[in-house]
């Protein structure tokens, strides 16, 4: 279906989600795609999130009713496509006088519940806390609350599973390679990229062309000479979100949604097996894109969210790890952080005949519903009826229904039983039903090939080279998994010793 006259249909700028999502639905439509990503799959904000698929309770108290709809239509959508990362959890919201109003949270909670369909997850419904196991965490004055549901994802296993299927399909995922600058001529588009072992700068051409770029789609556009193109181009407001990582608080599945004083809530959520996860702050940014910290006064505020609402206290030195993201929100010029649209912007580009959209805002939600909108604004410019059909196929691993992990898992158990279950467990949340692409035809771990320490095998790093784009240590153990949480320094040196030769072999 490619243009005679270029080398692609369209070539996706950005390897967040929303490029990883967008070049997986045009794949699925039929068009040749090219997906550039200056640094690893998910690197900066769409690794860094608070990690859940959900409606955002919290945006209905700015009557985004709209955003809330979608969001909560594609939670269940995204739960059946990708079963093995995506996983209900239950949310406790305990109830302060002090702060919002009784009625005014069994409204929301309402609207949240009804909004959408919902076929797979429970409703809202009260509680009461004192002598109940949900309550034990909590301070005293918290008598009574409420609970819904919504879900858990590992975000950036999302997008890489999203550039893994996209590849499948057909489209080129090139990582570790910049685009420095897009040229419109009048009827498509030229794109200068270089990957980062190149000796010059490449030129691509595209029929048509998507700058989801995330934080740094203004700046492409400013080298570009496209920030003030035939209608005005949106402005972006970049927002640090920080989280930090502490000993496991407390027991249970459950998570704990809690108001703050500022009118902020703050999650606090149970994060492999052995950790709580709090988050998240809201904070304007200028700083280096690449490199976000988290505040002296970022963390002060999380640390003092955990001690005002829970028995005992945490300082600072109880921390364990802290990560930032900037989300790069579409400015509509409200002075609160807090109060400005996650919802997203699609801009259209005037300076050629060929399509070019600049994807502004948006959330992990919806990035299903972005691509898919951003796809449908693309091919109606060219005349084109591609149906989209990313909200029924399931990601790679995802072929099996929701819910039924647990069968899927004991399968597993059964099959490698001389695996650790919690190995085992490991798999098949990352893998699902492609566990069995490098766990086939094992009877022992020697059969995985050199072990690296900490039940981390050969076989599995070989997949993540050959099929997921992992390049680099940090890319195995804290985007393809999480295991830079659980293994040694001598592990992961030994993986980093192993990678110069494993990527050769593999990849020439």
């Amino acid at each position: 279906m490619c243009m005679s006259k270029t080398d692609y249909d369209l070539c996706v700028i950005g390897g967040g989600i929303n490029g990883t999502g967008i070049a997986r639905d045009a794949a699925m439509r039929g068009l040749s795609v090219l997906l550039v990503e200056a640094k690893d799959l998910a690197q900066a904000t769409s690794s860094s999130s608070t990690k859940l698929i959900h409606g955002g309770l919290r945006y209905l108290e700015f009557y985004e009713f709209k955003l809330v709809r979608e969001s909560l239509r594609e939670r269940e959508a995204l739960l059946k496509i990708a079963p093995h990362i995506i996983w209900p959890m239950q949310f406790v919201l305990p109830y302060s006088p002090q702060q919002r109003p009784y009625w005014m949270i069994r409204l929301g909670l309402f609207l949240y519940d009804n909004l959408a369909r919902r076929d797979l997850l429970d409703g809202s419904k009260g509680l009461q806390l004192i002598g109940t196991g949900l309550g034990v965490p909590l301070d005293d004055r918290y008598k009574k609350g409420f609970s819904y549901t919504d879900c858990w994802v590992d975000d950036s296993r999302l997008t890489v599973l999203n550039a893994v299927d996209a590849a499948e399909k057909g489209a080129e995922i090139l990582t570790r390679t910049a685009c420095q600058k897009i040229i419109p001529h009048r009827d498509y588009w030229e794109i200068k990229i270089k990957g980062e072992n190149d000796q010059e700068v490449r030129t691509v051409t595209a029929g048509m062309v998507v700058n989801a770029a995330g934080p740094w789609t203004r700046k492409l556009l400013e080298q570009s000479g496209l920030d003030k193109g035939m209608k005005p181009v949106p402005k972006i407001r970049l927002v640090k979100g920080s989280h930090i990582i502490i000993p496991r608080a407390f027991e249970g599945d459950q998570a704990y949604i809690l108001q703050q004083k500022d009118g902020r809530i703050v999650f606090f959520i149970p994060y492999e097996g052995d950790y709580t996860l709090i988050g998240t702050t809201e904070e304007d940014y200028d700083g280096d894109l690449y490199e976000p910290r988290i505040s002296d006064d970022e963390l002060k505020y999380l640390v003092d969210a955990y001690n005002t609402h829970f028995k005992g206290e945490i300082a600072a030195k109880d921390v364990l790890w802290a990560y930032s993201g900037i989300r790069p929100l579409f400015d509509d010029g409200d002075s609160e952080s807090r109060t400005v649209t996650r919802d997203f912007v699609l801009h259209q580009h005037l300076e050629s005949r060929a399509p070019m959209i600049s994807v502004f805002g948006g959330k992990l939600t919806t990035y299903r519903v972005l691509a898919e909108q951003t796809l449908n604004k693309l091919l109606l410019a060219q005349s084109r009826r591609e149906v989209c059909r990313t909200a029924f196929n399931p990601l790679p691993g995802g072929e099996f229904g929701p819910l039924q992990f647990g069968a899927l898992l004991d399968e597993y158990k059964s099959q490698y039983p001389w695996l650790p279950e919690e190995v085992v467990e490991r798999y098949a949340r990352a893998y699902g039903t492609r566990t069995d692409r490098f766990l086939r035809g094992a009877k022992a771990p020697e059969d995985l090939g050199k072990h690296y320490g900490d039940w981390v095998f050969e076989a599995e790093i070989v997949y993540l080279i050959k099929y997921e784009f992992a390049r680099e240590v940090e890319d195995i153990f804290f985007r393809r998994s999480k295991l830079g949480l659980h293994v040694s320094e001598e592990t992961m040196e030994a993986v980093g010793k192993a990678l110069p030769k494993l990527k050769k072999d593999l990849l020439g």
